[in-house]
C-alpha cells in the first residue's frame, strides 16, 4: 500500500489524500483518456495535466484544502481527485467554491464519486465554508445524479463563460448546497 503525507477523510472504501509526485503520470493518463473527458472540450496535454497538477497544490498551499487524491483503500490505488475548489470565471454566483470530482474510467458507476464527494461536504463544513457550488455541462447525467445524491439542489442553468455558444458542452446546470 503506497504511504500518504496527510489524510484529509476516509470512507469505507477510500482515503481522500495529499498528492504524491507519482499521482502526476497516473492523473496524466486520466486526463487523456476520452472515456474521463467526454464532458469537457478536449483532453488534457501532459504539460496542462502538469500545470493544473500545480495550481492543486498551489491551492492546498494558499486555502489548506483542494482536490484531494483519491485513493483506493483496498489497493493504493490512485483513482482521481474530488474535491474543493475556487470557481475560475466571472458569473453571477461567483466569486465561490465549488465541490467536484474526476475519477479514472476504471473506477466510474461504482459509487466513488458519491462517496468521495459526502466525505468533502463533511471537510468543507470543518473549514467553515457556507456554500458550495458544483456545476458541469447539462449533458453531463452522470455528473448531475451524484449532485443530487449527495444532496445538492438545482438552482439553474447558465452558459459557461469559457465555451462558445455553439459547443453541445456550454449549457451548464447548476447547483448548491449550503452547510
Amino acid at each position: 500500500m503506497i504511504s500518504r503525507t496527510t489524510i484529509y477523510a476516509e470512507t469505507e472504501r477510500l482515503m481522500l489524500c495529499s498528492w504524491k509526485p507519482e499521482d502526476l503520470l497516473r492523473f496524466i493518463d486520466m486526463n487523456k483518456d476520452a472515456r474521463v473527458m467526454r464532458y469537457f472540450p478536449v483532453p488534457l496535454t501532459d504539460a496542462e495535466t502538469e500545470t493544473f497538477y500545480n495550481r492543486i497544490k498551489d491551492e492546498f498551499n494558499r486555502n489548506g484544502w483542494g482536490l484531494y487524491a483519491v485513493v483506493l483503500k483496498a489497493t493504493g490505488e490512485f483513482m482521481g481527485y474530488v474535491g474543493l475548489h475556487e470557481i475560475g470565471f466571472e458569473a453571477d454566483f461567483t466569486p465561490g467554491i465549488e465541490i467536484g470530482w474526476r475519477l479514472a474510467a476504471d473506477f466510474h458507476n461504482q459509487g466513488y464519486a458519491t462517496e468521495a464527494a459526502k466525505a468533502v461536504l463533511h471537510l468543507a463544513e470543518s473549514h467553515e465554508i457556507k456554500r458550495l457550488y458544483s456545476f458541469t455541462a447539462k449533458i453531463n447525467v452522470p455528473s448531475e445524479r451524484v449532485m443530487q445524491k449527495i444532496g445538492m439542489k438545482k438552482v439553474g442553468e447558465f452558459d459557461h463563460p469559457k465555451l462558445p455558444a455553439e459547443s453541445p458542452l456550454c449549457r451548464h446546470v447548476l447547483y448548491q448546497h449550503d452547510l
